[in-house]
């Protein structure tokens, strides 16, 4: 008989209180390291002081409002349309109570992200470009922790499978699955550690817009793999030939394989 891993942590850090929940803990957690190692980046080129601080009010405000109306207006239109006021961080259902960082897409998110980016090096005069390329580097890390704190809330699990690493979330039912969330988190680690490696060795030979370009490419590729894994998270997902997420993750990919294909023949002019 195989031994799966029996996953059963309840997703409330303290049983009596609905909030803080694993979730948010890794979401914060993600921002700090990712902030810690902006901070680095920016050091490293002799940005101004504080500069990072900054930036990442801009882009955490635009990760959330654009995660938070991308799975409204991609997954429950209907829903919110009616439960308007389960927009905000609060259910009604059963009885009112606080729901925090739930109902999230990451698609959303990296449209608010970039949508931050942008307003952000147009105000303070930045190559969008070149600011999108040290975003690239962080951003996969946030991802780790994010998927970690999925994998702790028992969401988005995977389907069924019979692989000696297949986890039985018991907050859903007794059948193994795969860790569709763990294998996420291990793929945007990975990713990470590449994008640090590139801009460390390569950020002086490539024009601006190579490493965003790669990480689109690279990680909603992977991302539109992982989706396979996945138990779809809307009903209405399972007539389709591809799911939302995989939907969503195309204009990502090409948008990346343009802008590499476009800038890798580019002398690098600095930003």
């Amino acid at each position: 008989m195989l031994n799966y891993i029996v996953w059963n942590i309840r997703p409330e850090v303290f049983s009596f209180l609905d909030v803080p929940r694993w979730y948010g803990v890794f979401w914060a957690i993600g921002v700090f390291l990712s902030i810690s190692v902006g901070t680095y980046i920016f050091k490293a080129e002799k940005r101004p002081n504080g500069e990072i601080d900054k930036l990442a009010i801009y882009l955490i405000i635009g990760t959330l409002l654009g995660a938070r109306l991308g799975h409204i207006l991609f997954y429950a239109p209907l829903y919110y349309w009616q439960h308007p006021i389960e927009i905000l961080p609060v259910s009604l259902t059963p009885a009112f109570h606080f729901t925090g960082l739930a109902g999230l897409a990451s698609h959303g998110g990296g449209i608010g992200l970039i949508t931050a980016t942008f307003i952000y090096a147009r105000q303070n005069r930045l190559n969008f470009l070149w600011l999108l390329d040290r975003i690239a580097i962080v951003a996969p890390l946030c991802g780790v922790f994010i998927r970690l704190g999925n994998l702790i809330n028992s969401e988005m699990v995977g389907i069924p499978s019979t692989m000696p690493w297949a986890f039985v979330f018991t907050n859903i039912d007794s059948i193994p699955r795969h860790p569709a969330q763990l294998y996420e988190a291990i793929y945007c680690a990975l990713l990470f550690v590449v994008m640090y490696y590139l801009w460390h060795n390569k950020r002086t030979d490539w024009p601006n817009g190579i490493l965003f370009g790669l990480m689109l490419t690279i990680l909603f590729s992977l991302r539109f793999i992982d989706e396979y894994f996945k138990v779809n998270q809307e009903s209405f997902e399972n007539d389709m030939v591809l799911n939302m997420g995989q939907l969503l993750s195309i204009p990502f990919i090409v948008v990346g394989i343009v802008i590499v294909a476009s800038k890798f023949h580019i002398p690098h002019k600095g930003s």
